[in-house]
């Protein structure tokens, strides 16, 4: 009895560390890279007419000359986080 006890515990403080929600997120972001609107700081001008919690996109071309596009999402305090980031391939193997 007491192991499974132990086991329910330690399952327990596990799903704690777990909690999402709609709108929610949880996560600290990315960190942001040279060319991320949030690099030099969060910026100077709050976003006050979107509502927190949205979403929106961001593209540019990283110090290595490779094309990114970041998620941001806006905080309830009107900062930026960034959510996601995806690297565009470099090399197209399309024929046109």
């Amino acid at each position: 009895m007491n192991r499974s006890m132990g086991f329910g515990l330690v399952f327990a403080v596990i799903l704690t560390g777990c909690t999402t929600g709609a709108g929610y997120y949880s996560s600290g972001g990315l960190a942001p890279i040279p060319g991320s609107i949030t690099y030099n700081g969060q910026p100077r001008t709050k976003l006050t007419k979107s509502p927190v919690g949205s979403s929106f996109p961001h593209s540019f071309t990283d110090q290595w000359g490779r094309q990114v596009e970041e998620i941001y999402i806006i905080q309830p305090d009107r900062s930026l986080l960034i959510a996601a980031r995806h690297y565009r391939p470099v090399f197209s193997f399309d024929d046109d």
